[in-house]
């Protein structure tokens, strides 16, 4: 008896229709929010990751069942600490607890932005924006829930009808925008042999010199090793380069190295490396996708001028 009283007076008793609503809400907007990331997103590179596939396809389909989950957990780690601040520590000021419950959310989020940058290097200001304005609509929903209180049942339809709706508006506004040329999608830059010829260099000391005429002399350059699933070795020595085609991503130009046989450490390598070309006109790279097929790792090498 003591301790629910304590939880009612701390703001600790949230209730089963605020923490349905802020659930409900929650997960109806994450597929929103994934297809503005994909809109947004089609004018950058994507190193042939972002592509159609059966994953993509998943996710879809499997929506139902595990878009709720995401919607509780997106609730207990953000809307329901928000309301708590709401009725604790931000109670003595005098605003609607509605706008309170905001503040809230965006500090909330803000300490969750600070734990994204410390762990994961995240952009802080980015993160935090995102994360308040996920905030925005579950707060909302609680809101309405209390001032309109319904079933469980009669929240999740809801939400689940008005994430349809807005989902399909997402995309017919999206492929509008890229019809009409408001989103412009990636397009990689086109280079000559003559523009491809120089130093290129990547993580954990990779190395790519392409010398005019095709002479390349490779070091510490990743590859997949032959033969293997997943496998990644390195590969150095000297051989031949050529500007040719990656058919994996939609036949774009790429970098094909060839390294002589008993060259360092190039026999085991197989017969050529594709590297694709990729960044801007001022900043080139390539990029090849190494690994696991299903979940590859991407090396770059960034052209470095002279």
């Amino acid at each position: 008896m003591g301790w629910e009283n304590m939880r009612t007076k701390t703001g600790l008793n949230w209730g089963k229709a605020a923490t349905s609503a802020a659930a409900a809400a929650g997960a109806a907007q994450l597929p929103v929010a994934f297809l503005l990331w994909w809109f947004q997103r089609l004018d950058t590179e994507d190193y042939g990751l972002m592509g159609p596939s059966w994953g993509l396809a998943c996710l879809a389909v499997f929506a139902p069942l595990y878009l709720p989950f995401l919607g509780l957990a997106h609730a207990c780690a953000q809307t329901l600490p928000a309301l708590t601040l709401a009725r604790t520590a931000l109670r003595p000021l005098p605003w609607p607890e509605w706008v309170r419950h905001l503040l809230g959310t965006v500090l909330v989020a803000v300490a969750w932005a600070g734990a994204a940058a410390a762990l994961w290097r995240l952009p802080f200001v980015t993160t935090a924006v995102v994360l308040a304005a996920l905030g925005v609509l579950p707060v909302l929903a609680v809101y309405r829930t209390r001032q309109r209180p319904r079933g469980t049942w009669g929240t999740w339809w809801r939400a689940g009808v008005a994430s349809v709706a807005l989902s399909v508006l997402t995309v017919l506004g999206g492929l509008l925008a890229t019809v009409t040329g408001l989103i412009e999608e990636y397009e990689p830059p086109e280079l000559s042999a003559a523009r491809l010829a120089g130093v290129w260099r990547g993580a954990d000391g990779a190395e790519l010199l392409l010398r005019p005429g095709g002479r390349a002399e490779l070091t510490e350059i990743p590859a997949d090793e032959p033969g293997s699933y997943g496998a990644v070795i390195v590969c150095e020595g000297t051989g031949s380069w050529a500007l040719g085609r990656a058919d994996d991503y939609a036949r774009r130009d790429a970098v094909v190295l060839r390294i002589a046989e008993g060259s360092g450490t190039g026999s085991g390598c197989g017969d050529e490396l594709t590297w694709t070309i990729s960044g801007t006109d001022r900043a080139p790279e390539l990029f090849a996708v190494l690994g696991d097929p299903d979940a590859g790792d991407v090396r770059i090498l960034k052209w470095a001028p002279s």
